[in-house]
Formats: C-alpha cells, sequence, structure tokens
C-alpha cells in the first residue's frame, strides 16, 4: 500500500513510460502523414469519436468501482482478522488454566498461522497481473515467493512445523491443530466445556475469514469486464489522433498566419496527454483486482502480520518485540 499522499513521478514513470513513448510516437506520425505527407484523407469526425470516449469512460467507472470494492473486502477482512487475533489472545490467556508455555505455543501458533495465510495468498495465479519491466523489478524486489510454511518456522515446534511441510493448505492446518490442542486441554481439565465452545466459535471465525480471502484470490474479476474494458481504452486512445486532426485544421481556419505552425503542434502533446489519462484510469482498475498480490496497491498484509506478532507477544508479557514493518520506497507491504 503507497502510504505517501502525492505519488512520485518518478513512481508514475515506471507506470507510464513505455506507454508514453508509444503514444508519443503514434501520434506524430500520423502528424507528419496529415500535415507534411499531405494525407488528408485519413482524419474523422470528432463526434462520434467522443460518443466512443464517453462510453469507455463510464464502462472504466464501472470497473473501478468493482475492483475497488475487492480491495475494500480485503482489507476489511484483515481487519477482522486483527480483531479475532487479540480476542483469540485473550481467551487463552484468561481462560486456560495451564503453565505459560502452554499459552505462548497457542498464541505462537496463531502467530504462524496469519503469517501462512499471507503468503498463500501472495502466490501468483494464471491470471495475476504483469506490468513491464521497470515495475516487476520494483516489486520483486519485496515479493514473498517461498513456501507458505516457511514462515511459521519460527513459531512452531519443529515436529509440527516437518508436518506442515506436508501440507497443501498450511494455514488450514494450522487452525485444526489449535483445535486439536483445546480438545487435549479439556480432557486434561485445563479447560472447561463453556471455554471449548467460546475458543471453536473464534476459530470458527478464523476459517471464515480465511475463506474469504481464499475466494477473493481464487476468483477473478470477471474477465469479460476487466478485457473488454482494456480493448474499448485501446480502441479510443488509437482513433483518438485521427479525431483531433479534423478539430485542429477547423481550428487553424480561425487563426492568424503567424499563429498556425506553432498551434498546430499542440495536437501530438494534447493527444498523448488524453490518451496517457484513459489508459492509467484503465490500469489502476486492474491493479486492484487482487488486493493480496503483495504489489504497491494491495492490502499490507505483512505491516498486519507484525502488528499482530507484536500485539499478541506484548500480552504474553515478553520485553523483546519486534519493530513495526517500515515501508519500503513510500510502500507498506
Amino acid at each position: 500500500m503507497y502510504i505517501k499522499r502525492n505519488i512520485g513521478w518518478g513512481l508514475i514513470l515506471r507506470f507510464a513510460w513505455k506507454n508514453l513513448l508509444f503514444f508519443s510516437f503514434y501520434t506524430a506520425s500520423i502528424f507528419s502523414l496529415y500535415y507534411f505527407l499531405d494525407l488528408r484523407f485519413i482524419d474523422i469526425p470528432f463526434q462520434p469519436l467522443s460518443l466512443i470516449g464517453i462510453a469507455v469512460a463510464f464502462y472504466i467507472g464501472f470497473k473501478n468501482s468493482q475492483s475497488y470494492d475487492r480491495f475494500w473486502e480485503g482489507r476489511k477482512i484483515w481487519g477482522g482478522i486483527v480483531n479475532y487475533s487479540r480476542t483469540w489472545a485473550n481467551q487463552v490467556l484468561t481462560l486456560v488454566n495451564d503453565d505459560q508455555e502452554t499459552k505462548r505455543i497457542l498464541i505462537y501458533r496463531h502467530i504462524a498461522w496469519i503469517n501462512a495465510l499471507r503468503i498463500q495468498l501472495r502466490q501468483p495465479t494464471s491470471f495475476s497481473i504483469k506490468e513491464n519491466g521497470a515495475v516487476e523489478r520494483l516489486f520483486n524486489k519485496h515479493a514473498e515467493r517461498n513456501p507458505a510454511c516457511d514462515a511459521t518456522k519460527s513459531f512452531v515446534s519443529n515436529e509440527e512445523y516437518n508436518d506442515l511441510l506436508e501440507r497443501k493448505n498450511a494455514a488450514t492446518h494450522l487452525v485444526k491443530n489449535q483445535g486439536l490442542h483445546i480438545k487435549e486441554l479439556l480432557n486434561s481439565g485445563k479447560i472447561t466445556e463453556f471455554d471449548k465452545q467460546l475458543f471453536h466459535g473464534v476459530l470458527e471465525e478464523l476459517y471464515n475469514l480465511q475463506g474469504k480471502c481464499e475466494r477473493i484470490k481464487n476468483t477473478p474479476f470477471p474477465r469479460q469486464y476487466a478485457y473488454f474494458s482494456t480493448v474499448f481504452t485501446w480502441i479510443f486512445v488509437l482513433l483518438l489522433p485521427f479525431g483531433l486532426l479534423n478539430v485542429f485544421e477547423n481550428e487553424l481556419n480561425d487563426m492568424s498566419q503567424h499563429l498556425q505552425p506553432w498551434f498546430i503542434f499542440l495536437m501530438i502533446p494534447l493527444s498523448v496527454l488524453v490518451s496517457w489519462i484513459f489508459t492509467t484510469m484503465e490500469k489502476i482498475g486492474s491493479n486492484s483486482e487482487d488486493p493480496f498480490e503483495g504489489r504497491i496497491n494491495d492490502v499490507p498484509m505483512t505491516a498486519l502480520c507484525r502488528t499482530i506478532e507484536i500485539d499478541l507477544r506484548d500480552m504474553l508479557d515478553e520485553k523483546e518485540l519486534p519493530e513495526k514493518e517500515k515501508p519500503k520506497d513510500n510502500i507498506l507491504y
């Protein structure tokens, strides 16, 4: 998640430089064909093009709205994970009549669960967005592609860690292990039947929150909206220079001779600007489709996991707590 109030132009250019170069060359070529080679037949009326632009703007607006809903739902889910993590730790500390080590195991296993879930959600899928090399290099500096169980190694026993290595869904088995541990505590008289019901209520909610994350992760944004939004945007921006030829030609007839040579060159930057705005709006929606990829605008799961870890270990009265996650290149992961 980008945390600086204003987005720096260096970051903007990482995303935009290829399109800006293409639009500049493409528009300059059409401009040259029309004004220098006198190919007057290539211009098109601007009125139908403006209708296309309005339709594309509405379509992009719908896509961006739905994409943002996916991001915001993901953020609300992780807000629930934060809240239920604290609830779990509070119940462990107040309801379990056992030594401190048992409480530590239950709380540390929960920390293992949130980290395993985070890394599972960050694994790429067949429909993951692909950016240009400059953006991908920035992303790869902080990406997490290691197996999910690796994040659990410092929070669970070696025996449990080795078992997780054989599992397809480490996060699911960590919650299952919590349930089995609660059953052992009940059988040994360390908790009551009512306590067990409270614990299982929280574990059920953790499964619900995990399932909601997996639903967003494994269900792509409907491709008919995502794909045709891109197609329609590019149809518009590719036709735009042809429509501006007609507009600028009409304007030139009303201008004095000494202004005409300068005025006609404004068509190139204006066309590039409009094209960049439309393609940027379309890309904003594409970048919000999957809020768990660990990219620049996604849910900062690493920071949230660290916040939960600090809170839970502080509740255990530990003194050596980890530092809060720091932003990297103004991005909180």
